[in-house]
């Protein structure tokens, strides 16, 4: 396997600096201190702020072709350390090898789909003579860089969420500063050590790991633009209360849930549902959290879930046996355990799972009969947990599926078109996915919630279009 450096630098204006190696950022599985990287202190986020207006001039003159052959030299690059990037992420963030290794597939496929649409930047020519006295006008307008962005990447997919902030940004022409995941910075610095390989202007970019008090410098600054934060609700809505007039992308948590209907095909769903709910132990924003089974395939549905998942291996996610892995902390495990606790003392039942070991190892666990305002089914869970309810009518189902205050993704097995068209106009989310789990997602695609889930859409097109404004030009022929 790859061998990860003692310590690593982070990236100021373009150019790797270790001011010090005050981050210790550990082995989530072992728990033992994996290396060191540099903290960023407040004056060093201030010295990449003003490098990111310096650089905003620069960016926005790159030409299109310019902007693509960075993007382009990235997907190269990031090849070409595949090993390296899926074993960083195995170390950590916990999370099971052949999942790393996904998302280094995804980080590829969006720096790809990035380097594609940065040459599509379109504006239009729009007639204005629509009245007498606009006769002799035509109007035309294009997108222009909005100026410097502030990002803040979570833990649980330090590539893939933060490339798709840093990708679309690069493809526009945006200069950005970037907080990744203290716990999970190693991703994010070894794109910045990519991205230092290129001809980027002085100051287009800087990775910098802060403490949580650093993402307050990260938000309140008014040379910064735009904020863009994936992480959880509490933290997102806090920090747009204090953006003050920058628009604000936030890209939040859900309680996500799936349908299955009695033409479903079962062996499908559960192979599906066994993925979304627990890959890389659940620690997903859109994991599929809770499972609204028909009445008529109720009980064989639920036997068929509850023996796969006492089939998943947990152990070390370097083992590519392994499909459950440690949780981020022993702090998160130990929260959830707590919620699967009360709500069996309320009255749920425990279907299987429920033990937590080495502190942070908690098992695959499905729960039946809880609470519907119980923490395990209302709050967002972000573990391997997962609660089984039925349903008699669809529109029952749909009613179930609203009742939260998330509103991401939610899934759906049927093969009625008439529920497909009615659940997409109803149900109230960011996205439905047919015949596959609330999970699922492609990185083209418009992705991004409702309600407490968030504002904005992220996919590479959707986030370029958030990082422009819109300048119009109108002309008078004489």
């Amino acid at each position: 396997m790859p061998q990860l450096k003692d310590t690593y630098p982070l990236y100021l204006n373009n150019k790797a600096a270790q001011p010090n190696t005050d981050l210790e950022v550990t082995d989530k599985f072992t728990g033992e201190v994996a290396f060191r990287t540099a903290l960023a202190t407040p004056d060093v986020i201030e010295e990449a702020i003003a490098g990111a207006v310096r650089a905003t001039e620069p960016m926005a003159k790159m030409a299109s072709y310019e902007r693509q052959d960075v993007l382009q030299h990235c997907v190269t690059r990031f090849r070409e350390r595949y090993d390296e990037l899926a074993y960083s992420l195995c170390v950590e963030a916990g999370k099971p090898i052949k999942d790393a290794e996904g998302e280094v597939d995804r980080l590829i496929d969006t720096f790809k789909i990035a380097a594609e649409e940065s040459t599509r930047n379109y504006g239009e020519v729009q007639p204005l003579d629509i009245s007498a006295r606009a006769k002799g006008y035509m109007g035309m307008w294009k997108r222009v860089p909005i100026g410097p962005c502030s990002f803040i990447s979570p833990f649980n997919f330090p590539l893939n969420l933060a490339a798709h902030k840093i990708a679309p940004a690069i493809a526009v022409g945006c200069p950005f500063v970037m907080k990744p995941a203290s716990k999970t910075p190693l991703g994010a610095i070894i794109m910045g050590e990519v991205l230092a390989e290129t001809d980027l202007p002085e100051g287009a970019f800087s990775i910098l790991p802060a403490s949580r008090d650093g993402a307050d410098l990260f938000t309140v600054d008014e040379r910064l633009k735009l904020l863009s934060f994936t992480g959880s609700p509490g933290v997102g809505w806090d920090l747009k209360a204090k953006a003050g007039k920058k628009p604000v992308i936030l890209e939040l948590g859900g309680n996500a849930a799936v349908i299955v209907d009695k033409d479903a095909d079962l062996d499908h769903a559960l192979e599906r549902i066994i993925f979304g709910a627990f890959y890389q132990s659940g620690q997903s924003c859109i994991g599929v959290q809770r499972i609204i089974v028909h009445e008529d395939i109720y009980d064989r549905f639920k036997d068929m879930l509850v023996a796969k998942t006492k089939t998943l291996v947990a152990g070390d996610p370097k083992d590519r046996d392994t499909f459950i892995g440690p949780m981020i902390s022993d702090k998160e495990a130990g929260r959830l355990k707590g919620w699967i606790d009360d709500a069996v003392s309320a009255g749920a039942t425990l279907l299987c799972g429920g033990g937590l070991s080495n502190g942070n190892m908690l098992e695959a666990t499905l729960l039946e009969g809880v609470d519907p305002k119980a923490d395990a089914n209302w709050e967002e869970a972000f573990g391997p947990l997962a609660n089984l309810t039925k349903f008699s009518d669809f529109n029952e189902a749909m009613e179930q599926v609203n009742h939260s205050k998330f509103g991401l993704q939610a899934g759906i097995f049927t093969r009625d078109l008439h529920q497909v068209l009615d659940a997409w106009d109803t149900l109230d989310v960011g996205g439905v996915v047919v015949n596959d789990v609330s999970s699922y997602r492609v990185d083209n695609m418009p992705y991004g919630g409702v309600k407490d889930s968030g504002l904005g859409r992220e996919g590479i097109r959707f986030a370029m279009e958030d990082m422009t404004e819109i300048r119009n030009l109108v002309i008078r022929r004489l």
